[in-house]
C-alpha cells in the first residue's frame, strides 16, 4: 500500500479555517467603561475590535465582487501585533492569532500556521473548545508536512483533553501511525473510525474498507481479511475484492475455494490479464477438472488477452492431455512444434499421434523431431519412433531407431532400448512365419470347380 497521508489540502484548508470573531464584544459607547475583572479575559476591547475589524473586512469583503487584500490584513496584523499584543487580555490574543492562522492557510503556508497554532496553545486561559480545535488542527497539519510523530502527540493531547471521541482524530492517528510502519498501532483507530461513521448511519465509501484490508494483509492476519473481504465483495462487487477473495484463500491454504472465487471472477467477466487467465486455467487443471481450464485458455486466446506463444500454447496442450482430449490436444500441440526451438514440440506432436493409433504420423513428427535436435530425452524420442515403426510393420527402421536409442541413453534406457530390440527381432520372425505359412497355404489351395459348364 503507498504511504500517502491521505489528507485533501483543499479540504484541510477549509475544515481547519476558524470564525474570525466568535466571542462577545465590547460596543463603541462602551469604551470609557471598565470591564469587570470576570469578563476582561473574554472581551475585546474597542482598540482590538476596531483594528479586527478593519482587518476582517479586508480578508473577507462583504461585497462578493470585491477582491480580498491578504497583504494589506497581514500588514494590518503585524502592526497591530507588535504594537499591542503583550497587552492585550488572553481572548484578544486568541482572535488575532486565529487570523494569522487564516491568513497561513489561505496561502497553503502549513509552516507558519503550525507554529500560529502552537503559539495559541501558550495562552494561559485559552478556552477548552479553542484549545481542542487548535491540537486537531495542528494533528491535521503536521500530517501534511510528514511530521508524523508531532502529529501522533497532537492527536493524542486531543484525546486526553475531549470528553468524546472524533472520527477525524482517529483516522488521522491510524494514518500517522501507518507511515512510521507502526501497523498494530494504525489497525485499530481505523476500526474505531469506521465504528464511527456506521454508528452515526453514515456511508463508508470502499477506500475505507480498502485501507483496512491493506492493514490486515500486511499484518498477515488473512483470518480477518477474509469476513471483510466478503463483506466489501457483496457491498461493492468491485474486481480488486473478488481478486483480494482469492488471494485471502490463498494465504489461507483453501486452494479449492481459491480457484472457485477466481472463477467467479472470470464468469463475471472480472478477468482482464493474461495472467489471470493462465492462473485460472493451470489451477482449474490442478483441481481435476482439466477441459474446463481449457476452455477458459481458449477464451482467452480468442478474447487476445492470451498471446499464442510456445508456453501458453504447451499450457494449453497439456489441459487437453490431462483432460484425455488427445484430438483437441493436436492442434496446440504443432503450433508448439513449429513454434519450439527445439525437437521437444514435435516429440510431444508424436506422442499424441501414437496414443491416437496414428502410427504414420507418429513416426513422421518423432523423426522430425530428431532431425530437428536439441531433445530434452532423445533416447525416449527414439524409442518411441521405433514403437510406431514396428505398427507399420517396419522392422528393420525399427531395429535401427531402437540401436540409436541404446546408444544415446544411460545405462536404464540402453537396458529398454536392448530389450526392444529383442522384442522387435522376435516379433519380425513371427511375422516371417506366419507370412510364409500364408504362402504356402495359397500354394495348396484348389478352388472348388465351377458349377456351371
Amino acid at each position: 500500500m503507498k504511504r500517502t497521508s491521505g489528507l485533501k489540502l483543499c479540504f484541510l484548508i477549509a475544515a481547519l479555517f476558524v470564525p474570525l470573531i466568535d466571542a462577545p464584544i465590547v460596543s463603541a459607547g462602551e469604551e470609557q467603561r471598565a470591564p469587570p475583572e470576570a469578563r476582561t479575559s473574554g472581551t475585546l476591547g474597542p482598540a482590538v475590535m476596531r483594528a479586527i475589524s478593519q482587518i476582517q473586512e479586508m480578508m473577507q469583503p462583504e461585497d462578493e465582487e470585491d477582491e480580498p487584500d491578504m497583504e494589506g490584513a497581514k500588514a494590518e496584523l503585524d502592526e497591530l501585533y507588535e504594537r499591542r499584543f503583550e497587552r492585550m487580555n488572553d481572548f484578544e490574543k486568541q482572535t488575532i492569532l486565529n487570523f494569522y492562522t487564516n491568513y497561513w492557510l489561505t496561502l497553503e503556508n502549513y509552516p507558519e500556521a503550525i507554529s500560529t497554532f502552537e503559539q495559541i496553545l501558550e495562552i494561559e486561559d485559552v478556552r477548552e473548545d479553542t484549545r481542542l480545535r487548535t491540537l486537531r488542527s495542528l494533528g491535521q497539519l503536521t500530517a501534511a508536512e510528514e511530521r508524523w510523530r508531532d502529529s501522533i502527540r497532537y492527536y493524542e493531547l486531543w484525546r486526553e483533553v475531549s470528553l468524546e471521541e472524533d472520527e477525524i482524530v482517529y483516522r488521522g492517528l491510524s494514518y500517522a501511525h501507518y507511515q512510521v510502519d507502526e501497523l498494530a498501532e494504525a489497525l485499530p483507530h481505523w476500526i474505531a473510525y469506521m465504528e464511527v461513521l456506521l454508528d452515526r448511519g453514515e456511508v463508508v465509501e470502499r477506500d475505507d474498507y480498502s485501507y483496512l484490508n491493506g492493514l490486515y494483509f500486511q499484518l498477515e492476519d488473512f483470518e480477518s481479511a477474509l469476513p471483510l473481504t466478503k463483506t466489501m465483495v457483496v457491498l461493492f462487487d468491485d474486481q480488486r475484492d473478488w481478486m483480494n477473495l482469492s488471494a485471502v484463500y490463498a494465504s489461507l491454504d483453501d486452494e479449492d475455494r481459491r480457484v472457485r472465487s477466481m472463477n467467479v471472477a472470470y464468469l463475471k467477466g472480472m478477468l482482464e490479464d493474461e495472467n489471470r487467465f493462465l492462473n485460472l486455467g493451470q489451477s482449474l487443471g490442478g483441481i481435476d477438472v482439466p477441459y474446463s481450464g481449457a476452455k477458459i485458455l481458449i477464451d482467452g486466446i480468442d478474447q487476445q488477452i492470451i498471446e499464442q506463444n510456445e508456453d501458453n500454447l504447451t499450457t494449453l496442450s497439456q489441459m487437453y492431455l490431462i483432460a484425455s482430449d488427445y484430438e483437441a490436444a493436436l492442434e496446440p500441440a504443432l503450433s508448439v512444434a513449429e513454434l519450439s526451438d527445439s525437437g521437444d514440440g514435435f516429440d510431444t506432436y508424436g506422442y499424441i499421434h501414437y496414443v491416437l493409433t496414428n502410427y504414420r504420423e507418429a513416426a513422421d513428427a518423432f523423426q522430425m523431431a530428431i532431425d530437428k535436435g536439441d531433445l530434452s530425452r532423445r533416447a525416449d524420442t527414439l524409442l518411441f519412433l521405433s514403437r510406431s515403426l514396428i505398427e507399420l510393420d517396419d522392422f528393420d527402421g525399427a531395429i535401427d531407431s531402437a540401436r540409436e536409442s541404446a546408444e544415446a541413453g544411460n545405462e536404464a534406457e540402453q537396458r529398454s532400448a536392448n530389450d526392444y530390440i529383442r522384442f522387435i527381432e522376435s516379433t519380425r520372425d513371427r511375422f516371417n512365419i506366419i507370412a510364409e505359412r500364408r504362402e504356402d497355404a495359397i500354394d495348396f489351395y484348389e478352388p472348388y470347380p465351377s458349377l456351371i459348364d
